[in-house]
């Protein structure tokens, strides 16, 4: 599958979780970024792709899936409920517990890598973003529910970020390493601290 086409349905899969649980409080849709992202977009081919250093290794999101992980499996139980049903709840609650703990790629503990994603800030100064969450598309942790914490990366940047491009899309390289940090936007399996981040600039 494309990843493209997997992000649009953990973000269908997200929604429902929200719906479904009556959080919804905004026209989510209608929202969008600077640069026109819109929620639940992820980022397009790049127009112009900085040159990566040696021995880089530039990952798409699906690549930080294990292969032997469904993250899509207690979703087809919910069809069985109606709504307000307690056994509804309770499995919502377990999909939001197995999603925070979701397992990660061990083979890339101490990988230098490259990703491109969206910046959910976390803390930050008067010089800018000081740490954040690198999700896989726009509005993430924010106007959706988080994704598994096998698709968000906690950053801590080498230099803090511009707070004109906390609504850009992102690059972000750095030593990827398999730590889990529970944040108040949400629960990320991969940790990149030191990290350069640059632009994405679509197409």
């Amino acid at each position: 599958m494309k990843e493209g086409e997997n992000m649009k349905r953990w973000l269908l899969r997200a929604a429902l979780v929200v719906l479904c649980a009556g959080a919804v409080g905004i026209a989510w849709a209608q929202m969008s970024g600077k640069d026109g992202y819109g929620v639940g977009e992820t980022v397009p081919p790049a127009k112009k792709v900085p040159p990566a250093p040696p021995a880089v290794r530039e990952l798409k999101w699906t690549d930080l899936l294990p292969k032997d992980w469904n993250p899509e499996r207690l979703f087809t139980e919910l069809g069985k409920f109606k709504d307000g049903d307690p056994r509804a709840d309770a499995l919502l609650e377990k999909i939001r517990t197995e999603w925070d703990n979701a397992p990660v790629v061990r083979e890339l503990d101490g990988a230098l890598v490259r990703l491109p994603g969206f910046l959910v800030m976390l803390e930050g100064n008067s010089k800018g973003v000081t740490e954040f969450l690198l999700v896989p598309y726009f509005g993430a942790c924010i106007h959706v529910p988080p994704p598994p914490a096998n698709q968000l990366v906690h950053v801590l940047p080498e230099q803090p970020v511009p707070e004109s491009m906390a609504m850009d899309a992102l690059w972000v390289t750095g030593t990827l390493r398999n730590v889990y940090a529970d944040t108040k936007m949400g629960s990320a399996g991969y940790r990149i601290t030191k990290a350069k981040v640059e632009k994405y600039t679509r197409r």
